[in-house]
């Protein structure tokens, strides 16, 4: 019986991953992928479309950066499930209109609302779960999660 189980899990998980890597490549050239340089970013181009995520570092061989760096990369379904959007700014030389509005000193993570909102600062590296528990408590995302039950997703 649990040989049974497994195997389902393992057909499942398998044909989820295929799905996903499907949908992947299928993106539009006019998408953006999850993770990009902070640059001259507008936040106001994400505004209602997609939760940003900055990640400031003074530089990117700051260990800080490469641990969150690693933690977002390791788990990207969750964050593409929330609409999110990853933006990194590593030099601080470079007065970026990020690093202006948001003001970080040395390595930090913000995380922004669909409202263009800061909701939450952190001085060090969050994993994915943090992150994707913190975005769950957020009204917008609350609302996502109630329609897509009602949706039967």
């Amino acid at each position: 019986m649990k040989q049974t189980h497994v195997s389902v899990l393992l057909i499942v998980l398998t044909s989820l991953f295929a799905s996903f890597a499907t949908a992947q490549t299928e993106e539009s050239d006019s998408e953006l992928p999850l993770i990009n340089n902070a640059g001259e970013t507008d936040l106001n181009e994400f505004v209602w479309k997609m939760r940003p995520i900055i990640v400031f570092a003074d530089s990117e061989d700051d260990p800080a950066f490469i641990a969150q760096m690693e933690f977002l990369q390791d788990r990207v379904a969750p964050l593409l499930e929330r609409d999110v959007i990853v933006l990194t700014d590593t030099d601080p030389s470079v007065l970026s209109p990020l690093r202006k509005k948001l003001r970080p000193r040395g390595f930090m993570v913000v995380i922004l609302s669909k409202e263009g909102r800061v909701q939450l600062r952190k001085p060090f590296p969050w994993d994915v779960r943090e992150i994707s528990r913190s975005i769950d408590k957020l009204p917008i995302r609350q609302r996502e999660i109630r329609d897509a039950k009602a949706a039967g997703n």
